[in-house]
């Protein structure tokens, strides 16, 4: 039966507030950049024509006031969106450090995102999706933790597709033992998975230096969570490898010039991923096709990488393939 929504998030939804140079009096200026991995990823499929819906919660402030109607206005259903009344909106202060990576300083302690409940979760949305999408950040805290459990649960039940990142962010966690925990129980409960190679390091505790390292860390992460039928590992300008059914494909990034900074890039790439499969599901895949996926995500994941900030960052269908048809 055909579900209303192609894709359902869960996560947070929080302000990236990103370097925009100096004053005329010498002091940093930071912009206001809506986002949060989940919507994001949200936002990334909105523009390729799917119908997708958010689960979280903001404070009931300016900042959830403004993260709602810019969720609308990408296209995206935000009646999932709870308002804590005492709780403020999460914060993100992003530093972008030398060759595009970035430093993130939080203010969430609490942040209005760790407070949903399962009494929060909009059940009739959750059973009504093809694609469920989550994170590790909504798992940091109670209660929010046992929200995502809950959520997973119902759209599983409901008989909706998996996906999960990681998105690991050692500063929310109180220690990186609980952080692996909760990581590993994301990895047991999914279909596809994409991870990034830091968050492969974690995990596996191996250096990724080469093809080889990344072949034998996707090796030990598969076997050890043999749920996951389709796992992509991302490598930023190192580009991304895929594997499915003892499949194995690496496809460099593209580097064209005209980075600013990597926000998003990652949520990009679960887009386009989660497009791929909506489209031509998980079974049947070569080779070839999983290039193509590849090269697809990859695209856009650089185009991502052109713009400040994410949510109203993420190009459309015509600009990734323009892209992706350079050699």
């Amino acid at each position: 039966m055909k579900k209303t929504y192609d894709a359902v998030a869960l996560g947070e939804y929080l302000i990236d507030f990103t370097d925009n140079g100096p004053s005329a009096q010498g002091n940093t200026l930071f912009e206001a950049n809506p986002g949060g991995a989940p919507c994001n990823m949200l936002s990334m499929l909105n523009r390729l024509g799917r119908k997708c819906a958010f689960v979280g919660k903001v404070g009931d402030d300016m900042f959830g006031s403004l993260l709602r109607r810019v969720g609308e206005e990408a296209g995206i259903c935000m009646d999932g969106l709870a308002v804590d009344p005492y709780a403020r909106t999460t914060l993100a202060f992003v530093q972008t450090l030398p060759g595009g990576d970035r430093d993130f300083s939080f203010y969430r302690n609490p942040g209005a995102d760790m407070q949903l409940t399962e009494a929060d979760l909009p059940v009739t949305i959750l059973q009504d999706t093809a694609m469920f999408h989550y994170g590790s950040i909504s798992m940091t805290h109670e209660p929010a933790r046992a929200a995502t459990c809950r959520a997973w649960s119902i759209a599983k039940e409901a008989g909706a597709l998996i996906s999960y990142d990681p998105n690991l962010r050692p500063p929310l966690w109180d220690n990186l033992d609980d952080a692996r925990e909760q990581i590993a129980w994301g990895l047991d409960h999914c279909d596809v998975c994409k991870i990034a190679d830091n968050e492969l390091e974690f995990m596996t505790g191996l250096t990724l230096q080469s093809g080889e390292d990344f072949d034998r860390g996707a090796a030990m992460l598969l076997e050890a969570h043999p749920t996951i039928r389709l796992l992509n590992v991302t490598a930023g300008a190192g580009g991304s490898y895929g594997y499915i059914d003892g499949i194995r494909v690496y496809q460099p990034a593209f580097l064209l010039g005209g980075t600013i900074e990597t926000t998003g890039a990652g949520d990009a790439f679960c887009g386009c991923v989660a497009d791929w499969v909506l489209t031509h599901g998980l079974d049947g895949f070569t080779e070839e096709t999983l290039t193509e996926m590849l090269r697809y995500a990859n695209a856009a994941a650089y185009l991502v990488t052109t713009k400040k900030g994410a949510i109203r960052s993420m190009p459309g269908r015509e600009e990734i393939e323009k892209v992706r048809s350079k050699k």
